[in-house]
């Protein structure tokens, strides 16, 4: 699987050890609706660009917006745009996005979005994320083929930490920090367990004498999830850091 790497400028040194894939995220929609840039080194070249909409206005003049994207492109040799759109689906986003999708497409590179844009972007790859607590990974994946084609379904492996009440009729769980998961698991005497549904690892754990339900992804879960989208015919994937820091050795090897 072509995997790619995500990561803020201050991380890319500890990141570029592993993997010259690198996706940058450095980049966002400002609140003149102009492409911004922060903190990235003048001599960074290669991978892909991610977009981000966090605070951003609205996007007056697609076309102007298309121009800044496609120019830094460019400059640096990316081979396409992650559009890391985490606010609601908004019409000037998703005609810009289109629009977007059209140019790169032309000049031969790719276009990833969110997958609440994946039909309204037709020409764009589309974001699947992997980290569920419930249902089935495998049946997910295929109704994101069956949805928007083979061809258009990349994975988006957050890294999965999650903690529930037991029981929990809301279906609403908390997320785990990274330290507070470890110091569960050197807590707990029983076993962890491994579900083939959700391609992930769980284990019950009593907390102020409240039972909670631990689900949580590592090294092992990530490449199984991985070896499932290839088993599906889904050739790419993104990984965050620093969410991953501490399993990129058994993803990518050692390090270069």
């Amino acid at each position: 699987m072509q995997l790619y790497l995500a990561v803020t400028p201050d991380k890319l040194p500890e990141a570029a050890r592993f993997t010259n894939r690198l996706a940058h995220v450095a980049y966002r929609v400002g609140r003149d609706g102009r492409l911004n840039r922060r903190d990235l080194l003048a001599r960074t070249r290669g991978g892909l660009m991610v977009l981000g909409d966090h605070d951003c206005g609205p996007v007056r003049d697609i076309q102007v917006l298309c121009r800044d994207v496609w120019r830094e492109c460019g400059n640096r040799g990316y081979g396409g745009v992650l559009a890391d759109f985490e606010q609601p689906a908004a019409t000037d986003r998703t005609a810009f996005l289109d629009v977007l999708s059209r140019v790169l497409s032309r000049n031969g590179k790719v276009l990833f979005v969110p997958e609440a844009y994946g039909s309204q972007v037709p020409q764009a790859s589309v974001l699947i994320c992997t980290a569920l607590s419930g249902g089935n990974l495998h049946q997910r994946l295929e109704e994101g083929i069956h949805q928007f084609g083979r061809e258009r379904v990349v994975l988006d492996l957050q890294r999965l930490r999650m903690s529930f009440p037991l029981p929990c009729p809301s279906g609403e769980g908390e997320p785990l920090s990274r330290e507070r998961l470890a110091e569960m698991l050197a807590e707990k005497r029983q076993s962890v367990f491994y579900s083939g549904d959700l391609c992930a690892k769980y284990f019950t754990f009593i907390d102020n004498e409240n039972s909670r339900f631990i689900v949580y992804d590592d090294a092992d879960t990530l490449r199984r999830k991985m070896q499932l989208g290839q088993e599906l015919g889904i050739g790419t994937g993104f990984i965050m850091y620093p969410e991953t820091e501490d399993l990129l050795p058994e993803i990518f090897g050692r390090g270069r």
